[in-house]
């Protein structure tokens, strides 16, 4: 029954494709969060099988689209065969379909981080609304464990 109801959210997922918008404009970031930088990054620890995403923006017309993002991070997550991913949503400044799409379909047919110990998702004091979806569609198909720094 649950990989049935994977495949049907898998399925509905897949339907969403990126569309290009108009970007809004970025609210100004929340104190003490000031420090983080604005660009999306991974980082990969083959010495403890981890691969580190910080994402902080999902519309740019400069950057590449989100779910290349998204896409190269988790084909470099397969490639070093990491055990443990850490999502640090902290410099997000809004979030829709375009991050949580990718992001939950990376997860979900991934066992090794949709189990409990596999998945970090980094949350700040202000990370509420939007950025807040991405979380709470992770915590639906996934186990993860929310903190408010990234694990060493």
């Amino acid at each position: 029954m649950n990989a049935i109801r994977v495949s049907l959210v898998l399925l509905a997922l897949g339907c969403a494709e990126p569309t290009i918008v108009s970007p809004l404009p970025d609210p100004p970031p929340a104190a003490g969060e000031q420090e983080l930088t604005q660009q999306n990054s991974y980082s990969i620890n083959p010495a403890e099988r981890s691969i580190y995403v910080k994402i902080a923006r999902v519309r740019d017309e400069n950057v590449e689209p989100i779910h290349s993002f998204i896409r190269e991070v988790f084909a470099s997550a397969d490639a070093a065969k990491a055990q443990r991913l850490v999502i640090d949503l902290r410099s997000l400044a809004g979030s829709d379909a375009r991050l949580a799409v990718p992001l939950v379909k990376g997860v979900a047919i991934r066992d090794r981080f949709a189990r409990r110990g596999g998945l970090f998702v980094v949350v700040g004091e202000s990370s509420f609304s939007s950025r807040q979806s991405a979380a709470t569609l992770l915590q639906q198909y996934a186990n993860p464990i929310f903190v408010r720094h990234p694990p060493k």
